[in-house]
């Protein structure tokens, strides 16, 4: 079974991304942590303002790159922001930094807000809670990409279960077998 969520879950998170919902232009980012191979990894995670997923990705180090990684992908799958609500991190504001930057001088006329207040991102910690729920009887990974597979499913079928998909009034199953096809 996990050599299946191992290889099929990327490819049904890409459809994934695909075939959501719009969603609105404020987003909220933050990163949490698991556990691969007894060591701490970073997952980044993107939800818009009425909390529907946007993006993730999971990541061996929490620094600039990193953070720009996650902007680059994040915007080239949902579109550019109004505004970002970030927590205190230095990585994530200096890649939202970098991101305008090249906004600027590519000069599409958008620059992202960026805000740092706290209370803001409870949507997202509280978010986080069901990747934690999930992932902790798991006792960690044994190696990066099975676990990135992993997260992948596990975000899609919580997008699922957060309706983010145009569900013709098909039930979860039924969009679920339509993203795999």
């Amino acid at each position: 079974m996990n050599r299946w969520v191992t290889r099929y879950a990327p490819q049904i998170a890409e459809q994934a991304q695909l075939r959501k919902r719009l969603t609105a232009s404020s987003w909220r980012v933050d990163e949490t942590y698991l556990k691969v191979r007894g060591k701490w990894t970073y997952l980044y995670r993107a939800v818009d303002r009425d909390g529907q997923t946007l993006d993730f990705m999971l990541s061996e180090r929490r620094n600039l790159a990193a953070a720009r990684r996650f902007f680059k992908k994040a915007i080239a799958t949902n579109g550019v922001p109004e505004k970002v609500v970030i927590d205190k991190s230095s990585a994530n504001l200096a890649g939202l930094q970098a991101v305008n930057t090249i906004l600027k001088f590519a000069g599409t006329g958008d620059i992202i807000e960026i805000r740092q207040i706290k209370y803001l991102n409870n949507i997202l910690e509280q978010d986080h809670r069901f990747i934690k729920r999930t992932t902790k009887p798991m006792m960690g990974f044994k190696a990066f990409h099975s676990a990135s597979a992993t997260i992948a499913g596990i975000e899609v079928a919580h997008m699922n279960r957060k309706n983010q998909f145009d569900n013709d009034n098909r039930s979860p199953f039924q969009i679920f077998a339509d993203l795999a096809a």
